[in-house]
């Protein structure tokens, strides 16, 4: 048991600066009290993620959604709050140009402005010490014949390649992909393979990042998993759940037991390092924000330890012998175990408080940026 509270202890999962702001659907965009109004008040308040969870010390930022004119001063806050700036996500997808397009727009000066972004937020890596700039593209076709599929994936190589050349030694971009949205009928990073391929061809600082609500109903992704970590192309993930598409909502609501098979794989494959990251990609539409994000560190902890528990001897004995039964009796034994109260001694040795959803709940810091956080505009998408 001590090894697995040692595990756990070094996990580390980092959580989204738009998780902290208002979000919704496409009909509606709920706001919220006390939301925050620029990227140093998201990093405050996922400090307190970190402060009662122990396991979030990093912050994701979009880019140009946390835009500020001194990206090191940033940095500087970042650090007097306990955390770090983490990935820094690139966005191509909101612009008017970006209509038919970004890097793979038909239109040479559309691809130009796209690429200039990307190379822009490598820029902002180096100014806030981020090692992981997070790529995903929205470009596609909506209907049969509008553009030339090949030439797209052409005009997606060039742009990756001129960004993997920017890159410094010790950075690297994770490439996402998604099944569909916005664009129905090519989608020109749609699965796994396809990011795969163009990372390999590119050589180790491209990877692949595993959106666990990007693919189609019934895909194993555990084998996703499985397979790019014995490829060593496995980045890292962004987790949240989906019922029906990419619904982004709390990672493990939808299906707990698919993220515990997820794990599984990840601390099978040797991918339990700080070189597979752990982000939450997420929107908190009817929810609170900050509970939420605790809660979803909580679900990943869980699934986690779950995983740890997993007796490798007796599964590989099984496996050998054949014994189908048994060796699915091992996995749902560790899948079946209540690991709350492990992970509860293992906060109060990390000085926390046991239950970080109660103890945030009578921090009363909720109280306090609700009657500070008044007047200017609350961030949201785009901002």
């Amino acid at each position: 048991m001590s090894d697995i509270k040692a595990a756990l202890r070094r996990q580390h999962i980092e959580t989204p600066s738009w998780a902290y702001a208002n979000s919704g659907t496409r009909f509606k965009v709920f706001a919220q009290e006390g939301v925050p109004r620029d990227p140093y008040e998201k990093l405050a308040d996922a400090a307190q993620v970190h402060a009662f969870t122990g396991v979030a010390p990093t912050v994701a930022l979009h880019i140009p959604w946390d835009k500020v004119d001194d990206y090191a001063d940033l940095a500087r806050h970042a650090t007097d709050l306990g955390v770090r700036i983490g990935a820094i996500n690139s966005n191509v997808f909101q612009d008017d140009d970006y209509r038919l397009g970004s890097v793979t727009n038909p239109d040479p000066a559309v691809r130009r402005k796209a690429l200039d972004h990307l190379l822009e937020c490598v820029d902002i890596m180096d100014q806030t010490g981020s090692d992981t700039l997070k790529l995903w593209f929205s470009d596609g076709t909506n209907y049969p014949g509008q553009d030339d599929i090949r030439s797209r994936q052409d005009r997606l190589a060039e742009a990756l390649s001129a960004v993997y050349d920017r890159l410094g030694d010790d950075q690297r971009f994770l490439l996402e992909y998604k099944l569909f949205e916005p664009a129905f009928y090519v989608t020109d990073v749609p699965d796994w393979g396809t990011a795969y391929a163009h990372c390999v061809r590119l050589g180790p600082k491209a990877q692949v990042v595993v959106d666990t609500g990007h693919h189609a109903p019934g895909t194993n992704i555990e084998f996703i998993v499985a397979f790019l970590l014995r490829e060593g192309k496995l980045g890292g993930f962004d987790f949240n759940s989906r019922f029906y598409a990419d619904d982004d909502l709390m990672v493990g609501a939808a299906d707990p037991f698919q993220l515990f098979r997820i794990m599984y794989e990840v601390i099978r494959g040797g991918g339990y390092t700080s070189d597979v990251a752990f982000m939450l990609d997420q929107c908190h539409n009817l929810e609170p924000k900050i509970p939420g994000q605790i809660r979803s560190v909580m679900n990943v902890q869980e699934a986690t330890a779950k995983a740890l528990l997993v007796d490798a001897d007796a599964l590989a004995a099984a496996q050998a012998e054949g014994d189908v039964l048994g060796a699915n009796a091992v996995l749902m034994d560790a899948y079946n175990t209540d690991v709350r109260p492990i992970l509860a001694v293992l906060r109060e040795e990390m000085g926390l408080d046991p239950d970080p959803m109660k103890a945030y709940a009578r921090s009363g810091y909720f109280e306090k940026i609700r009657t500070e956080r008044v007047g200017g505009t609350q961030a949201g998408w785009g901002a």
